[in-house]
């Protein structure tokens, strides 16, 4: 009768007055049908008239639905792992076994009444449905974690496993609903690598330039002022930027040039001590070397030459390691238990160091030291020599004992190499790649040591050099920062490397 005379006076909303009278929409559209004859037969409108409206006995439609829904709803949603399906997932499933019964819309709504009435939180689509093993272990070990990021989104989506809602979630990790959605999204499309932070990749072609930009810089520093006209004894950071764009025709600022400095450990200090060269011939010197290099063959080996010391065996300062309350010292006066002079040279395509020790430092070592290389590389055709500008390094007598034994004669006699020099520019010793090794030698074997004799500290050296030497001989590639080396920069020529440090000397 309500339905009818809401027909009648033309007031009928089907959406509103099936949700106030508790029945479905179709059941209101069927009432409607049934008295829109009425309304076409009094145009006009119905007055007092509602006495004569049929009696319609209410339908067991609606009823008999929700039983069945009622009936079938704890074997759709039988929890599967602990888990309730979701709320499509239980429509699918009706709809498949009643394809003539409730709609979705009436679907849902017997279902949240259902849901409310057993006190169950109904699992919703978006929510994460299922977690691997491993993927679980990973998240619990991020929310464990210190870095908030990965804390945050394991929160959420384990947080959305146990069927949490959204809003719960948000107020937890701080966070909107939207970007809780979106990480769950993520991991259900892409599993736990989606949620990983992204590697920061810098762009190769920046990255290549950069490393352009530090290399020109560290050969201009390597180079005296006066060679670019600035009367200077050292390089100002103004002077550095203007002759920078004047050779390589690009601008450095000051700033940049200072934290290129400063990244690879120069200080004006140092710069002004041991990273200029005052030679004229700087550019002829480096550039004949570094072309000999390119094109050494296999059968050529080119040697880095210098002498380590001459150093006293005592007790030696160094690092080591104490307790925090303990200082360790030694006596500033002591009787030296001998000295040596270790004459080294490194062969720079197979990283290995011959050496011997001596007395002095003369033309007569360097002799020594070439017969010894020509007989340890015999069947060779050419030994490269390259050591600094020292006095015995380019004696009268030194030459004219490299053309000795570079003649026709004793070279068949003795089936030796060719030998040729290759000096470096004069106080250029921050390109001699042996200081390098030698470097590492004096952290490891001489500071912090206390030999009880000179035959001892020589039996210390000699295991390293050979320690040394094996390792890249079963180690062909430069393995970094071993143990026995712990060197400045890799043992390869490059005029851009600063192979010496004077506090390790």
């Amino acid at each position: 009768m309500i339905i009818g005379q809401l027909v009648i006076n033309g007031s009928l909303n089907i959406h509103e007055n099936a949700k106030t009278l508790k029945i479905s929409r179709n059941t209101v559209k069927k009432y409607m049908r049934l008295y829109q004859p009425y309304v076409d037969l009094y145009p006009e409108g119905m007055v007092d008239k509602a006495s004569f409206l049929p009696i319609i006995t209410p339908s067991l439609t609606t009823t008999l639905l929700q039983q069945q829904i009622i009936i079938s709803l704890p074997e759709i949603m039988k929890q599967v792992d602990g888990k309730w399906p979701t709320k499509l997932d239980a429509w699918l499933a009706y709809s498949k076994v009643y394809p003539e019964g409730y709609k979705s819309s009436m679907f849902y709504k017997t279902l949240g009444e259902w849901f409310k009435e057993k006190k169950i939180a109904p699992r919703l689509s978006w929510q994460v449905q299922n977690i691997p093993d491993e993927d679980l272990k990973i998240l619990k070990r991020w929310r464990r974690s210190q870095d908030r990021r990965k804390w945050e989104r394991a929160v959420v989506i384990l947080e959305s496993y146990q069927n949490k809602p959204s809003s719960e979630i948000a107020e937890k990790v701080d966070r909107s609903v939207d970007r809780i959605r979106d990480w769950i999204n993520e991991y259900k499309g892409g599993g736990i690598s989606a949620l990983e932070k992204p590697s920061y990749r810098t762009n190769p072609n920046i990255v290549k330039l950069r490393d352009e930009k530090r290399a020109n810089l560290i050969r201009l520093i390597h180079e005296t002022p006066k060679l670019h006209g600035i009367n200077r004894a050292s390089w100002f950071l103004e002077d550095l930027s203007t002759v920078y764009q004047r050779v390589y025709g690009t601008y450095m600022c000051t700033s940049t040039i200072s934290c290129y400095l400063r990244k690879e450990g120069y200080v004006y200090r140092k710069a002004r001590e041991v990273l200029t060269s005052p030679d004229p011939n700087f550019r002829e010197k480096m550039d004949r070397i570094k072309h000999i290099l390119e094109n050494l063959s296999p059968t050529e080996k080119f040697f880095s030459v210098d002498e380590f010391g001459p150093f006293a065996v005592k007790i030696k300062g160094g690092r080591s390691l104490v307790k925090r309350e303990e200082r360790k010292t030694f006596p500033q006066i002591q009787k030296s238990k001998g000295f040596t002079i270790c004459t080294a040279a490194l062969e720079l395509s197979a990283n290995q160091v011959t050496h011997f020790f001596s007395q002095k430092k003369d033309t007569e070592e360097m002799i020594k030291l070439i017969d010894m290389l020509l007989i340890k590389y015999k069947g060779s055709d050419k030994l490269y020599f390259s050591w600094d500008a020292a006095s015995w390094h380019a004696s009268k007598k030194l030459n004219s004992y490299v053309d000795n034994v570079n003649c026709d004669s004793y070279r068949q006699d003795n089936n030796t190499a060719a030998v040729e020099l290759a000096p470096l520019p004069a106080s250029a010793q921050f390109l001699n790649v042996i200081e390098s090794v030698f470097s590492g030698l004096a952290k490891s074997i001489i500071h912090n040591s206390d030999y009880g004799s000179l035959d001892e500290c020589k039996a210390a050296i000699t295991q390293y050099f050979k320690t040394r030497n094996e390792h890249f001989i079963a180690n062909p590639h430069r393995a970094g920062n071993k143990i026995w080396g712990n060197e400045r920069v890799s043992p390869v020529f490059n005029d851009t490397n600063n192979c010496k440090d004077p506090k390790y000397r």
